[in-house]
């Protein structure tokens, strides 16, 4: 089964979202969660460091993440990690190859028409509203 793995990125005052604006498909020109593919034998949390840093320039030294939750999409052979953490300072953000954006918590990212995901990103955040005093 391929692994996939993507991070809800908040910044230190926990009222943004990082995200990308997807240069290709699938979900060319909407916002999406930054994360990308876990390696084969790969350890998992390290994979979702490795592609939050491969893509933002955040390290494991900016943020702590947790492994949050899963999807698993039988019909495709693949699973979505997904992970959460705040910033614990301001960052300097390096982009390679989508733009990266703050987002603020409160937009709905239940509507596809702007963003990836076909409302799951929605679905996501606010999971993580709920929990985010176990969280952060």
């Amino acid at each position: 089964m391929k692994k996939l793995n993507i991070i809800i990125v908040y910044n230190k005052e926990e009222n943004k979202i990082l995200m990308c604006k997807r240069e290709k498909e699938p979900y060319k020109g909407k916002f999406n969660l930054v994360g990308g593919k876990v390696e084969n034998g790969e350890d998992e949390l390290h994979a979702a460091y490795r592609e939050l840093n491969e893509e933002t320039g955040i390290t494991n030294d900016d943020i702590k993440i947790t492994h949050f939750m899963d999807f698993e999409y039988r019909m495709q052979d693949m699973e979505l990690e997904v992970y959460v953490g705040k910033l614990n300072k301001d960052v300097d953000l390096v982009e390679e190859v989508n733009k990266l954006y703050w987002i603020d918590k409160e937009e709905n990212f239940f509507d596809v028409e702007k963003f990836a995901g076909e409302g799951n990103i929605g679905h996501m955040v606010k999971q993580v509203e709920l929990y985010k005093d176990k969280l952060f």
